[in-house]
Protein backbone atom coordinates (compact mmCIF):
# COMPACT_ATOMS: atom_id res chain seq x y z
CA UNK A 1 0.00 0.00 0.00
CA UNK A 2 1.86 3.09 -0.63
CA UNK A 3 2.28 6.12 1.65
CA UNK A 4 -0.13 8.82 1.21
CA UNK A 5 0.17 11.75 3.34
CA UNK A 6 -1.92 14.58 2.82
CA UNK A 7 -0.20 17.69 1.02
CA UNK A 8 -1.64 21.93 0.38
CA UNK A 9 -3.22 20.52 -2.96
CA UNK A 10 -4.23 17.01 -2.07
CA UNK A 11 -6.88 16.40 -4.79
CA UNK A 12 -7.04 15.17 -8.19
CA UNK A 13 -9.24 15.93 -10.91
CA UNK A 14 -10.99 13.13 -12.59
CA UNK A 15 -11.76 13.34 -16.25
CA UNK A 16 -14.43 10.73 -18.05
CA UNK A 17 -12.44 8.98 -21.47
CA UNK A 18 -13.84 11.80 -23.40
CA UNK A 19 -11.72 14.32 -20.91
CA UNK A 20 -14.94 16.03 -19.93
CA UNK A 21 -14.53 16.70 -16.39
CA UNK A 22 -15.95 14.48 -13.89
CA UNK A 23 -14.94 15.27 -10.04
CA UNK A 24 -12.57 15.67 -7.59
CA UNK A 25 -11.16 13.02 -5.61
CA UNK A 26 -8.16 12.12 -2.86
CA UNK A 27 -5.12 11.65 -4.24
CA UNK A 28 -4.61 8.28 -2.47
CA UNK A 29 -8.00 7.47 -4.66
CA UNK A 30 -6.68 8.82 -8.06
CA UNK A 31 -3.26 5.92 -7.42
CA UNK A 32 -5.84 3.74 -6.52
CA UNK A 33 -7.61 4.11 -9.75
CA UNK A 34 -3.96 4.25 -12.01
CA UNK A 35 -2.38 1.01 -10.07
CA UNK A 36 -5.70 -0.59 -10.57
CA UNK A 37 -5.88 0.05 -14.15
CA UNK A 38 -9.32 2.10 -14.07
CA UNK A 39 -7.74 5.38 -15.28
CA UNK A 40 -3.80 7.12 -16.90
CA UNK A 41 -2.50 10.06 -15.37
CA UNK A 42 -2.43 12.81 -17.25
CA UNK A 43 -0.89 15.54 -15.81
CA UNK A 44 1.68 14.76 -12.29
CA UNK A 45 1.68 16.70 -9.28
CA UNK A 46 4.28 17.65 -7.42
CA UNK A 47 6.21 14.56 -5.56
CA UNK A 48 6.81 10.82 -5.50
CA UNK A 49 4.13 7.91 -3.82
CA UNK A 50 6.22 5.00 -2.83
CA UNK A 51 5.11 1.63 -2.00
CA UNK A 52 7.15 -1.64 -0.95
CA UNK A 53 7.66 -2.44 -4.67
CA UNK A 54 6.66 0.85 -6.74
CA UNK A 55 7.20 4.33 -7.51
CA UNK A 56 4.34 6.61 -8.65
CA UNK A 57 4.31 10.44 -9.46
CA UNK A 58 1.28 12.33 -7.41
CA UNK A 59 -1.46 12.11 -9.96
CA UNK A 60 -2.75 15.88 -10.34
CA UNK A 61 -5.34 14.64 -13.52
CA UNK A 62 -6.29 11.30 -14.08
CA UNK A 63 -8.32 10.05 -17.05
CA UNK A 64 -10.86 6.70 -16.98
CA UNK A 65 -9.96 4.41 -19.24
CA UNK A 66 -14.00 3.65 -19.67
CA UNK A 67 -16.52 5.89 -20.64
CA UNK A 68 -18.90 6.59 -17.35
CA UNK A 69 -22.30 8.29 -18.02
CA UNK A 70 -22.87 10.70 -15.55
CA UNK A 71 -26.21 12.41 -14.69
CA UNK A 72 -25.70 15.89 -13.73
CA UNK A 73 -27.66 18.61 -11.81
CA UNK A 74 -28.93 21.35 -14.13
CA UNK A 75 -28.73 24.00 -11.28
CA UNK A 76 -25.30 24.70 -9.13
CA UNK A 77 -26.87 24.74 -4.97
CA UNK A 78 -26.63 27.60 -3.58
CA UNK A 79 -24.76 27.96 -0.48
CA UNK A 80 -22.99 31.11 1.80
CA UNK A 81 -19.47 29.97 0.34
CA UNK A 82 -20.39 29.74 -2.95
CA UNK A 83 -22.33 32.98 -3.02
CA UNK A 84 -19.10 34.28 -1.73
CA UNK A 85 -16.79 32.53 -4.40
CA UNK A 86 -18.73 34.13 -7.49
CA UNK A 87 -18.47 37.33 -5.86
CA UNK A 88 -14.73 37.14 -5.48
CA UNK A 89 -15.06 37.89 -1.69
CA UNK A 90 -16.05 41.30 -2.54
CA UNK A 91 -18.87 43.28 -1.53
CA UNK A 92 -21.37 43.84 -4.58
CA UNK A 93 -21.85 47.44 -3.32
CA UNK A 94 -19.03 48.72 -2.74
CA UNK A 95 -16.32 46.28 -3.59
CA UNK A 96 -14.62 45.87 0.59
CA UNK A 97 -14.16 43.24 1.54
CA UNK A 98 -17.72 40.54 2.15
CA UNK A 99 -18.73 39.32 5.52
CA UNK A 100 -22.15 38.04 4.95
CA UNK A 101 -24.52 37.72 2.22
CA UNK A 102 -27.66 40.25 1.23
CA UNK A 103 -31.13 39.96 -0.69
CA UNK A 104 -31.27 42.43 -3.24
CA UNK A 105 -34.81 42.64 -2.89
CA UNK A 106 -35.28 42.24 0.38
CA UNK A 107 -37.27 38.68 1.85
CA UNK A 108 -39.01 40.45 4.00
CA UNK A 109 -41.02 42.23 1.18
CA UNK A 110 -41.21 38.74 -0.99
CA UNK A 111 -37.17 38.49 -2.27
CA UNK A 112 -36.73 35.27 -2.94
CA UNK A 113 -33.70 33.27 -1.52
CA UNK A 114 -32.04 32.32 -5.41
CA UNK A 115 -28.82 33.34 -7.02
CA UNK A 116 -30.30 35.73 -8.85
CA UNK A 117 -31.43 38.11 -5.33
CA UNK A 118 -28.39 37.20 -3.51
CA UNK A 119 -24.94 39.03 -2.90
CA UNK A 120 -22.04 39.16 -1.22
CA UNK A 121 -21.92 42.30 1.13
CA UNK A 122 -20.02 43.69 3.92
CA UNK A 123 -21.01 44.00 7.63
CA UNK A 124 -21.42 48.12 7.02
CA UNK A 125 -23.72 47.67 3.42
CA UNK A 126 -25.77 45.38 4.88
CA UNK A 127 -26.48 46.83 7.87
CA UNK A 128 -27.35 50.34 6.61
CA UNK A 129 -28.95 48.72 3.48
CA UNK A 130 -31.57 46.71 5.85
CA UNK A 131 -35.14 46.42 4.91
CA UNK A 132 -34.77 48.39 1.60
CA UNK A 133 -33.97 48.04 -2.13
CA UNK A 134 -30.76 49.13 -4.05
CA UNK A 135 -32.50 51.66 -6.21
CA UNK A 136 -34.38 52.78 -2.84
CA UNK A 137 -31.19 54.11 -1.31
CA UNK A 138 -29.34 55.43 -4.68
CA UNK A 139 -27.35 52.24 -4.93
CA UNK A 140 -26.13 50.37 -7.59
CA UNK A 141 -24.95 46.84 -7.72
CA UNK A 142 -21.47 46.31 -9.88
CA UNK A 143 -22.64 43.12 -11.07
CA UNK A 144 -25.80 41.70 -11.83
CA UNK A 145 -26.08 38.51 -9.54
CA UNK A 146 -26.73 35.22 -11.69
CA UNK A 147 -26.34 31.34 -11.00
CA UNK A 148 -22.86 29.94 -11.56
CA UNK A 149 -22.01 28.20 -14.79
CA UNK A 150 -19.76 26.15 -16.55
CA UNK A 151 -17.80 22.53 -16.04
CA UNK A 152 -15.59 24.48 -12.82
CA UNK A 153 -18.94 24.92 -11.33
CA UNK A 154 -19.78 21.82 -11.71
CA UNK A 155 -17.17 19.95 -10.53
CA UNK A 156 -15.50 21.96 -8.10
CA UNK A 157 -18.09 24.19 -6.49
CA UNK A 158 -16.79 26.66 -4.37
CA UNK A 159 -13.41 25.06 -3.73
CA UNK A 160 -10.34 26.63 -5.36
CA UNK A 161 -8.89 24.73 -8.34
CA UNK A 162 -5.30 23.72 -8.79
CA UNK A 163 -3.62 25.75 -11.52
CA UNK A 164 -2.56 22.44 -13.73
CA UNK A 165 -6.42 22.19 -14.16
CA UNK A 166 -7.19 24.74 -16.15
CA UNK A 167 -6.38 22.87 -19.56
CA UNK A 168 -9.77 20.88 -18.52
CA UNK A 169 -11.87 23.00 -16.70
CA UNK A 170 -11.92 26.16 -18.87
CA UNK A 171 -10.50 28.35 -16.36
CA UNK A 172 -8.11 30.37 -18.70
CA UNK A 173 -8.56 34.15 -18.70
CA UNK A 174 -9.59 35.99 -22.11
CA UNK A 175 -6.77 37.80 -23.35
CA UNK A 176 -7.40 41.30 -22.26
CA UNK A 177 -7.12 44.19 -25.45
CA UNK A 178 -4.93 46.47 -25.25
CA UNK A 179 -6.52 50.35 -25.20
Amino acid sequence: MPDIRPTAGSGALVLNATYEPLCVVSVRRAAILVLSAKAICVADGEGILHSARNALPVPSVVRLTRYVRVPYRTHVGLSRRAVFARDGWRCAYCRGPAETIDHVFPRSRGGRHAWENVVAACARCNHTKGDKTPAELGWRLHHLPAAPKGAAWRVLGHRAPDPRWADWLDLREPESEAA
